[in-house]
Order: C-alpha cells, then structure tokens, then sequence
C-alpha cells in the first residue's frame, strides 16, 4: 500500500489496486489502524482523538489530491505524494 503521507508519526496510505467505493485512505499511528473518508471522518478502526483531529485537517486541505489520487488508484496507476501537515 503506497504512502502518501507522514506527519507527527501519522502515516497515511492508499491502496492503488483497483480500490472499492467509498472513496477513502488508510492512517495508522503507533499501533492504531484506521479509515477515513476524503471529508476526515472516522469510517472504521481507532485512532486517538488528537491525532484523528490532525488527520481531518490533513484531509480537508488536501481533499482535492485525494481525489485526484483516488482517480489514479481506481485506475491501478503510480499514486504521487501529498504534502503532510505542518
């Protein structure tokens, strides 16, 4: 799974094999896994309040690349990098 992302030990990574709707992308965080949709919320997994707080802010600013990146994994093509929270 490509990574996309990393930013104050939040890794975020997109499947780019032909992915299944809803459009999302994967964080994990010490040992929390989770999902979330390109608007930031929570679809499955845990992550820690301050951290899920930081990945919607990441998501929401981002959400075109995201998107754009979405296209390419549906496609099965090379995902590029977002650049991570600052």
């Amino acid at each position: 799974m490509p990574t996309l992302s990393m930013f104050y030990g939040i890794i975020i990574r997109m499947y780019n094999n032909g992915e299944h709707n809803p459009p999302h992308f994967h964080a994990s965080y010490q040992d929390y896994n989770a999902v979330f949709n390109f608007e930031g919320d929570l679809m499955e997994g845990d992550m820690p309040n301050k951290q899920r707080k930081m990945i919607a802010a990441w998501a929401e600013i981002h959400r075109d690349e995201l998107l754009a990146n979405w296209e390419l994994a549906m496609n099965e093509q090379p995902l590029y990098k977002i650049e991570p929270l600052r």
